[in-house]
């Protein structure tokens, strides 16, 4: 057999050449890789004048939440009074499940802080025009306490949460954000139907202080954008009219120093509830599923799945947060999006931030007036926040929907889910009348898109195959026809493109390196069988094993048939994490394994 012509470039040889060349490329080293974008990752621990900075950043975004509070106690016809006290017990239930939340082995190990939950907003209503505050805080321990116990069983729902899943559940908080940030941004007025010049005009210049440090500087700077951009809305705010502090003076609460009280006494339950509450409580563990999926990318550049030993500590967590709040007087708790989008944005995702900041929200619930200073923050600079924060996790989120192969199952089961939850935010009004209970899932554009890309891709799912077999023929040269079969399987289990290549290289080497052998028949059969963690091809031949090697043949070896073969066996032992061969009565079988 004379050495392979070369010298033509659409030659098989020259690709053959090509994607040795790839192959022998340096071996990735395992474990989790530090991103190059960070310059503190979740294990680094920064100087302390930078925790404590960086947690007034994200105290800030944090304060969004408080929002949601108001929205509860005005829907009900509460008082200012009791609107600080849900204000004050829930930010002591969020500094506490954000410093657990860090912890590994009870929390998701990340920098993930929580907050007030926009996701129990129709349910908390719901209870307090019903049964009042007492009602609310029983129905938020009970949606609590569900959290926690889904957490013991959410690593057993791996198939719920590929990829194309998570991306879409973070992409969709990032989209909700900007729904919530654009009407800021803009001073949008339902009573005018108009924008305001002056609120856009400190939107603009809060973004844009933000936007400098994080895009044209790399010192110190680009660690706190926030800071110089919420400073730039305060003063651009106070410039403009957009903020008075006559109207903060007016707020402000008459003690400096002083404990929380519960707006009220004793906890009450609902039977009548439970289904709005456990919907809610099902959407925020969906919620948190995608939170922490993207603080695992956010860590690791070499990131391949979701780890759901860190995702059930993370919905553990986020089950206490809310179990706390409600036996103290707060509302329910969910991990923070844009609190997310700002690490990304900083670099600076390392979760000994955690404590200070959650010591930080802690203390602001015992120093009212520095809280309603914070909570005070110019409308539009809270909108300019929340776009800053949702161009990170909007983009996160769609880098995680495309990380896998992609067929039409799950094009539909993202695209479906997609337009419907978009269509909250676009025509609110179209889901009026559903049933209460199920209020909490269309009361959200992310609640929506949550629950129907999980049911949907586990509806299209059926009739999937998990093992194909192709038959080939040792005569002709099979390149493309295993390149077609694997890029098909691969969209159609949404693996990765990497482990799709590397298979398709390993196949065709050992088929190809079979036509040099003696076979006692022409048929080949390549069988693959895949779950979510490995695939396994195996090619099964009559005749002679074939020979791997675990060297590279010499030099001047390359050019010879055995040199090839040589050559061929050390890059299928290459290509695949694991090769057997193994013979019975004249059948062999060649079997290759691919982590996933």
């Amino acid at each position: 057999m004379s050495a392979p012509d070369i010298s033509e470039p659409g030659s098989r040889p020259l690709q053959r050449l090509r994607r040795w060349r790839d192959a022998l490329g340096p071996v990735p080293v395992p474990g989790r890789k530090r991103p190059a974008n960070l310059i503190y990752d979740v294990d680094e621990v920064p100087p302390l004048s930078v925790q404590i900075a960086a947690a007034f950043q994200h105290l800030f975004v944090l304060s969004v939440g408080w929002i949601y509070v108001v929205m509860v106690v005005n829907a009900i016809g509460g008082t200012s009074a009791e609107m600080q006290s849900l204000i004050r017990m829930s930010m002591i239930a969020s500094g506490i499940a954000t410093i657990v939340q860090s912890k590994r082995g009870v929390g998701n190990g990340y920098l993930c802080p929580l907050t007030c939950s926009l996701t129990f907003l129709a349910p908390l209503v719901m209870a307090g025009r019903e049964g009042g505050y007492s009602l609310m805080f029983g129905m938020v321990l009970v949606a609590g306490i569900a959290g926690m116990l889904v957490s013991r069983v959410v690593y057993r729902l791996r198939f719920l949460f590929p990829p194309e899943v998570t991306g879409l559940m973070v992409a969709m908080s990032g989209l909700q954000l900007v729904a919530l940030g654009c009407p800021r941004f803009l001073g949008y007025s339902r009573e005018t139907s108009m924008a305001d010049p002056r609120a856009l005009a400190v939107g603009a210049i809060t973004l844009f202080a933000m936007i400098v440090p994080t895009i044209w500087n790399r010192g110190k700077l680009h660690l706190f954008p926030m800071l110089i951009g919420i400073a730039a809305g305060y003063i651009s705010a106070l410039a403009l009219g957009e903020f008075r502090t006559s109207q903060l003076m007016a707020q402000m609460p008459s003690a400096f120093v002083s404990f929380p009280e519960r707006a009220a006494r004793g906890l009450s339950f609902s039977m009548m509830l439970l289904p709005p509450f456990l919907i809610a409580a099902l959407t925020a563990t969906l919620k948190t599923v995608g939170d922490t999926t993207l603080c695992q990318k956010a860590n690791d550049a070499e990131w391949k799945r979701t780890n759901m030993q860190s995702v059930s500590g993370g919905v553990l967590t986020n089950g206490i947060g809310s179990a706390i709040s409600g036996l103290l007087g707060g509302i329910a708790q969910n991990t923070t999006s844009s609190s997310i989008g700002l690490s990304l944005a900083t670099g600076t995702t390392s979760r000994a931030i955690a404590t200070p900041l959650g010591l930080l929200v802690i203390g602001l619930a015992f120093f009212p007036r520095l809280a309603t200073v914070v909570a005070a923050m110019p409308s539009p600079a809270v909108g300019a926040i929340l776009i800053y924060s949702a161009c990170f996790i909007i983009l996160g989120g769609l880098q995680l929907l495309t990380s896998r192969m992609l067929d039409a199952r799950r094009i539909f089961a993202v695209g479906i889910s997609l337009i419907f939850g978009l269509s909250i935010e676009i025509a609110p009004d179209l889901y009026r009348q559903v049933p209460a209970f199920l209020h909490p899932v269309f009361s959200s554009s992310v609640s929506l898109a949550t629950v129907l890309v999980v049911i949907f891709s586990v509806l299209f799912r059926i009739g999937l195959k998990k093992q194909r077999t192709l038959e080939l023929h040792a005569t002709g040269d099979s390149l493309d026809e295993i390149t077609q079969f694997m890029d098909e399987q691969g969209s159609a289990w949404g693996m990765r493109k990497e482990v799709v290549t590397r298979a398709a290289d390993a196949a065709y080497e050992v088929v190809n390196n079979l036509r040099t052998l003696p076979l006692r028949s022409d048929l080949i059969t390549l069988l693959t069988v895949w779950d979510e963690l490995r695939l396994d091809l195996d090619i099964e031949y009559v005749g002679l094993p074939i020979e791997l090697a675990d060297t590279m043949p010499a030099l001047e070896e390359m050019g010879t048939p055995s040199g090839v073969a040589q050559l061929a066996g050390y890059l299928i032992r290459r290509y695949a994490d694991r090769v057997r061969v193994r013979e019975k009565n004249g059948v062999c079988h060649v079997q290759l394994h691919f982590d996933h």
